[in-house]
């Protein structure tokens, strides 16, 4: 009998999405384990399952999977019958994963800075850094809307885990440093993931959530 599969996160979480993603194009069935204080139970496992107790993690039977691009390897590996997240070809997949990993360090990192500025105390704030974190997304911004000329997906011509990667960095980032109208490319592969079913159902299911965020979020998405 196959064990079901347990994804432990929350629906606001933005590494949480990769996952989510994943799991929707591949049409797997899960059980979300909710981590926040009202499930104690399960903030006591995920602090078992990942080395700083952060989320996701994914749990097949006696497998224990953390780290959101490794999750999402491992469905391709082991669950669903879709095309995989990451291309067969060697090639290709090497075009996916970098892709993924722009997007993990160069949109999602300094968005977050951003974001766990704004929940600090004002005296413990790091102006520099937050400048510098806008900085990074100015540079980033221009480098995709370049490199996504002519394309609909961010690799491979097809939906991989670089997209899985850019639906919650780009989604977020949007929010805390505007791609602007005049990067059309951006904006505009930005709204095809928010189209996507598989993305707008995690960006619904996180809706609930939305006044935690500590810049306000816009009504806009």
């Amino acid at each position: 009998m196959t064990s079901t599969l347990e994804l432990y996160g929350h629906p606001f979480a933005s590494f949480v999405w990769k996952p989510l993603i994943a799991l929707y194009e591949r049409n797997v069935p899960f059980a979300f384990r909710m981590v926040d204080p009202d499930h104690p139970d399960n903030r006591t496992r995920i602090a078992a399952l990942s080395p700083t107790g952060q989320f996701p993690a994914l749990v097949d039977g006696d497998t224990e999977i953390t780290q959101s691009n490794s999750v999402i390897e491992y469905l391709d590996l082991h669950r669903g019958n879709a095309p995989p997240m990451i291309p067969a070809d060697p090639r290709e997949a090497l075009g996916a994963r970098m892709m993924a990993d722009v997007f993990d360090d160069y949109v999602h990192a300094p968005m977050q800075r951003i974001v766990g500025d704004a929940l600090r105390q004002p005296d413990e704030r790091d102006a520099r850094g937050v400048a510098d974190a806008h900085a990074m997304l100015e540079r980033s911004y221009d480098w995709l809307n370049s490199r996504l000329q002519g394309k609909d997906w961010a690799a491979c011509g097809r939906f991989t885990i670089a997209d899985c990667a850019a639906a919650p960095a780009l989604f977020y980032a949007d929010w805390v440093h505007p791609i602007g109208t005049h990067r059309g490319m951006l904006a505009a592969y930005r709204a095809r993931l928010l189209a996507r079913p598989s993305v707008a159902r995690v960006v619904d299911e996180a809706r609930p959530y939305r006044p935690f965020f500590p810049l306000g979020a816009p009504d806009r998405d």
